[in-house]
């Protein structure tokens, strides 16, 4: 299987040089790709080091991708799949385990079908792949944070470093910029005008993979924040006015609820705030048990129990899940057993906001597939490309996000090279 250099018939000499901006996983890969080929690199970086969001994603188990089936895994990425499952062909999870394993990084599949290296690390993944890259004569370079171009001069790129403004001179660029989450860690989003201003089809960047606010009572939101709400089923609406539902576990936060599930669906419920001002979702907080189970329960004989000792008893419901039934519901409807069977079986729960993007985990929005080719080079800007987050698409987590990454920044190195193979002369016969 091959998973990294992209061999082409001419192969580019080493006089051609392409600048990587951006040195997350897809400016990295793309840099990979290259300097594999024999082109000369130089990435440039805003942070002091590299890698610095790569390294907090790992930071609670690096999960790296999903071993689930192609069509199912392509499918997480929604609105966007159809310009990423090109890229996700290509260079989707077994490729990218293939390519771990170059580089002496073992894997293994969790229960969950997600993909961990084996020491579930991040650090010693980037490790072994800055040495790789710098051993095939990669230049970095931090603290050079990219401002745009020297006047309307395209080859010329302005650079903000501690000592001064510099400009770097290219023809060939590969911008890996990332979203605008975790601007803390390089990725703030401030190209997205730079770009706008030549033109070039953006949309807004807004927070994926994110929380939403609730508007708790001060004595819920006091007594229960950081606390999970397991196991639980979600449903809601998606755009299409379809239900989806997912299983999971969330978490109650000062002003709302977050989480796996949470996340996974926010997508759906970002959409439906820009739409309507909010979003509702109705929770199951007994998943695996009927309403007609749950009903039978509660109608046994309580005697002088209050109805909390009686949901705790007969339905094992107490702490979070006994306090959210009462913030959401008035006191006639959790004494009547009917409404209340109900209500535990469909809690519905309405979400007013969308945290800030700030706070995201990953964001939507970005750079339109419009404006860039099948080769990800800008068509308002020929010989430049971009990768990563900086496109718009979003996914759950789960190890799709980074497999994008890694696939759009593949993608882009190849696009380059075949741009330098273009520019080549023709060979004298």
């Amino acid at each position: 299987m091959s998973t990294g250099l992209f061999v082409l018939n001419n192969v580019c000499t080493n006089s051609q040089h392409v600048i990587v901006i951006g040195g997350g996983p897809a400016g990295l890969m793309a840099a990979d790709v290259l300097s594999q080929a024999g082109i000369a690199v130089d990435l440039y970086d805003a942070m002091p080091s590299v890698g610095r969001k790569f390294l907090m994603a790992g930071k609670g188990g690096m999960n790296i991708s999903h071993s689930e089936p192609q069509a199912s895994f392509v499918n997480r990425y929604g609105y966007s799949q159809c310009h990423l499952a090109p890229l996700l062909t290509q260079f989707g999870s077994a490729e990218l385990v293939a390519w771990l394993h170059e580089l002496g990084i073992k894997t293994f599949v969790g229960t969950s079908g997600r993909i961990f290296p084996s020491d579930m690390k991040a650090a010693p993944l980037l490790r072994a792949w800055l040495h790789r890259l710098r051993a095939n004569g990669v230049k970095f370079h931090v603290r050079h944070r990219w401002l745009g171009w020297h006047g309307q001069n395209l080859q010329q790129l302005r650079f903000a470093t501690p000592n001064s403004e510099q400009i770097i001179e290219a023809n060939t660029v590969i911008l890996a910029l990332g979203g605008g989450s975790w601007p803390q860690l390089g990725s703030t989003g401030e190209w997205l005008p730079v770009l706008a201003e030549q033109n070039i089809a953006v949309k807004p960047l807004q927070a994926s993979n994110c929380g939403f606010d609730s508007q708790w009572a001060a004595t819920f939101s006091e007594r229960f924040a950081g606390f999970p709400i397991k196991p639980v089923k979600i449903s809601c609406n998606n755009a299409d006015g379809i239900t989806v539902c997912q299983q999971g576990e969330v978490v109650v936060t000062e002003t709302g609820l977050e989480g796996g599930l949470i996340y996974a669906l926010s997508g759906h419920l970002r959409e439906q705030i820009n739409v309507t001002g909010y979003a509702e979702i109705t929770l199951d907080l007994l998943p695996d048990l009927a309403l007609s189970t749950i009903f039978n329960k509660l109608s046994q004989p309580r005697a002088k129990q209050s109805m909390a000792n009686h949901l705790r008893k007969r339905l094992g419901l107490d702490g979070v899940k006994a306090g959210l039934l009462r913030e959401q519901l008035s006191a006639i409807e959790f004494n009547d057993l009917s409404s209340l069977a109900a209500k535990i079986k469909a809690l519905p729960v309405k979400l007013t906001g969308v945290r800030p993007l700030a706070e995201a985990i990953s964001s939507a929005g970005g750079v339109e597939f419009i404006a860039v080719d099948e080769n990800l080079m800008l068509k308002q800007l020929p010989g430049w490309f971009c990768a990563g987050e900086m496109l718009d698409w979003e996914a759950p987590t789960g190890g799709y996000l980074l497999t994008a990454c890694f696939s759009a920044g593949r993608a882009a190195g190849i696009g380059a090279l075949l741009w330098l193979q273009k520019q080549q002369p023709p060979t004298p016969e």
